[in-house]
């Protein structure tokens, strides 16, 4: 993709609006918050004050409506003591430029490399850095600048304060990412229906795994329905597969397969009707055709051998669903451990220690926004439009570790500031609200802004920027500089950030078939743990197989990411074109699911072994291992130990009397072939 359209493509993302379901009840709780802090600190103890305190409940509810399972608490807690840290320490170096720039590079440097711990964290870092630099133009001497930082410790304290008092929807993350997973399964299921070998995919689940891990204090007030449905929807997923695919399931057509497609739409009502009452907290409200369709004996009477144990095996766990979705008793103990914040800080630690490497795209955005951040306050302090701060604040704001998000908010960043800068100076000129009058102003915009945030970057930056606006004109700052020094300050900011990536990238294109080898390497392991538990017989619960499916979900949802980033990126395919990398992660697909066929039909423990199934368990490993060092190395993959074993088997030497191992272990060839095709055919050099 040229620089030219990746540019339009990233302005024309970061200038959309999304349609998203909007929460006014948590909107209305977050601006309640701010009102209070704002009102009582004005009263109290003047403009000032007020402004410091009100950065601080707005940072703190910003924080809450992250992407992020902990306690909402905890994070307006956090976010609220760690901006009132760096506020203090930025005041103290704030008359004297070189120190006060040194901190602002080592405190923007680690709060790059906070997006190691993840985006929430390097979300909060960010904006702790960008309000500090307004925060300090606030206080006049050591001790109120240590007063405005307990004011700002005070804002996150009443954001929290008020969730626990005021809670909207409880769990409500949590009972969404569930019922979600549930529904995924369900769509799976209808979906198998008409396409037997339908690809299913696991983010829903991964993030039901991420929504179920708890911190001790969870734990206790967890709600038993959200509880033991994710396990079963895991389990289930692989039994819709066996059941509907014609190479180990029904026949493609005939009564059996007519008998699949009925319970395959049972299944998935009665997953759906389970989604529903655990995202609503309601009873499960069974429907009557569903149920009669599991329970009809006519099932035996039409399946045999494995779509029969597979259709049985779906009652019986579709039973589990409902039974899990309806109130029971749990005990902390079986809950997934989540660390404390105290107890993640040496894991944090730890993460952004990994990253100080030079191919770190972490520690590369570190570098970039360290530089960005210093240069634009030098650049906005030796200007002279004032308030120089609103360029490294823009820069700050708008840079990510990746290309398509750094262009496409610094695009949204100026048309959302250009507007909000625009309408809130107006008010501010033409009315002069006064204080108090701006302080409800300020209130008003951090409504919309907690309301909107969802839908787009640049409706939210539009009521950001009038925030801004009427804060200062609140505490009497700013009041001097026009619309025109704010636009051009945050154009400054936003160009800077741009040039930077530019200057120093971190592209993912060229990291595409590290990707795509790592995905094939957890494919291979996860295949492989499959087929020896068909030499070891261990029950369909085995820890190993469970840790190497999670260990491909991670690695395909890597691929995946990866490649949606380097969509948009200005850089040539460096071997791998945009078709070759869809036909590649289809094969890889494939793998996968074959290998969840098999493990649908695991051998139950004490079953009689198969012992050749454990040669070709190690013939995967061999295989998939060399192969993704070929791909990394842009050679074609061969499966040599993997090729020598099946057809070793098809010649009758050594074959197992086993009908899901014959079967399956030329699956997992052809799709590892269609993996080498898609990397080798020469027809795709050129995207």
């Amino acid at each position: 993709m040229s620089w030219l359209r990746a540019l339009k493509e990233t302005a024309r993302s970061g200038l959309s609006v999304e349609r998203r379901r909007l929460e006014p009840a948590v909107a209305a709780r977050g601006a309640l918050g701010l009102a209070l802090v704002v009102g009582v600190s004005l009263a109290l103890f003047g403009p000032a004050v007020a402004a410091s305190s009100a950065f601080g409940a707005f940072q703190a509810a910003i924080a809450t409506f992250q992407r992020s399972y902990r306690p909402r608490p905890t994070l307006a807690l956090a976010s609220g003591a760690s901006l009132a840290v760096s506020t203090f320490l930025g005041y103290l170096t704030a008359s004297h430029p070189v120190p006060f720039l040194i901190l602002l590079g080592l405190w923007t440097f680690l709060a790059g490399l906070a997006w190691a711990v993840g985006p929430t964290v390097g979300i909060i870092a960010a904006s702790n850095v960008a309000i500090m630099l307004v925060t300090v133009t606030l206080p006049t001497s050591v001790a109120t600048a240590a007063g405005h930082a307990a004011m700002i410790a005070v804002g996150g304290l009443v954001q929290a304060a008020l969730i626990v008092t005021m809670p909207v929807r409880r769990w409500g993350a949590q009972r969404d990412a569930l019922a979600d997973a549930l529904a995924a399964v369900a769509d799976y299921a209808r979906r198998l229906r008409h396409d037997p070998t339908a690809s299913f995919d696991p983010v829903p689940l991964m993030t039901a795994r991420s929504a179920a891990a708890v911190t001790p204090r969870q734990a206790r007030r967890r709600p038993a329905e959200l509880h033991g449905a994710r396990g079963l929807a895991e389990r289930i997923r692989p039994v819709l597969a066996s059941l509907a695919d014609p190479a180990v399931g029904a026949p493609a057509e005939g009564p059996e397969r007519d008998r699949v497609r009925e319970l395959l739409a049972a299944a998935g009502e009665l997953l759906d009707a389970a989604a529903h009452a655990i995202r609503h907290g309601e009873p499960v409200d069974l429907p009557p055709a569903a149920v009669a369709a599991l329970r009809t004996p006519d099932t035996g009477a039409i399946l045999t051998g494995a779509p029969r144990r597979a259709a049985t095996r779906l009652a019986a766990l579709l039973g589990d669903v409902v039974e899990t979705a309806e109130p029971r008793t749990e005990t902390a103990a079986e809950a997934r451990s989540r660390p404390t914040l105290v107890r993640l800080v040496p894991v944090a630690l730890g993460r952004m220690r990994a990253e100080l490497r030079h191919e770190s795209p972490i520690l590369r955005h570190a570098i970039r926004v360290t530089a960005v951040a210093c240069a634009g306050y030098l650049i906005g302090t030796a200007l002279p439009l004032g308030h120089g701060y609103w360029a490294p604040m823009a820069s700050v704001m708008v840079m990510r570790p990746d290309f398509s998000q750094t262009y496409a908010r610094s695009v949204a960043r100026f048309g959302g500031t250009l507007v909000g800068v625009t309408l809130a100076s107006g008010i501010v000129q033409a009315a002069h609200p006064g204080a108090y009058g701006s302080a409800a102003l300020a209130v008003v915009c951090a409504f919309g802004m907690y309301l909107l945030m969802r839908t787009g970057y640049a409706a939210s930056q539009v009521f950001v920027a009038a925030y801004v606006v009427f804060l200062l004109g609140m505490a009497g700052e700013g009041l001097s500089q026009t619309i025109r020094d704010r636009v051009l300050l945050t154009l400054l900011g936003g160009v800077l950030a741009m040039l930077a990536y530019a200057v120093y990238p971190a592209w993912e294109t060229p990291r595409l078939r590290g990707r795509l080898a790592d995905w094939l390497v957890a494919d291979g392991r996860y295949a492989a743990s499959v087929v020896a538990h068909y030499a070891d017989p261990a029950g369909p619960s085995c820890p190993d197989v469970r840790e190497a499916l999670l260990g491909t979900r991670a690695a395909r949802i890597g691929w995946q990411e990866g490649l949606a980033r380097a969509t948009h990126e200005p850089v040539r395919h460096r071997g791998l074109s945009h078709a070759a990398a869809d036909d590649a992660e289809h094969a890889l697909a494939q793998l996968g699911r074959v290998a969840m066929l098999l493990e649908a039909h695991l051998p139950e423990r004490g079953a009689p072994p198969v012992p050749e199934a454990a040669a070709l368990a190690e013939a995967l490993r061999r295989s998939t291992e060399r192969g993704a060092k070929a791909v990394r190395e842009r050679k074609a993959p061969r499966w040599d130990d993997l090729r020598a074993t099946v057809d070793a088997w098809s010649a009758g030497e050594g074959a197992p009397d086993h009908f899901l191992l014959r079967k399956g272990a030329p699956l997992l060839l052809e799709a590892l072939d269609d993996l080498t095709t898609a990397l080798t055919e020469t027809s795709r050099v050129k995207d």
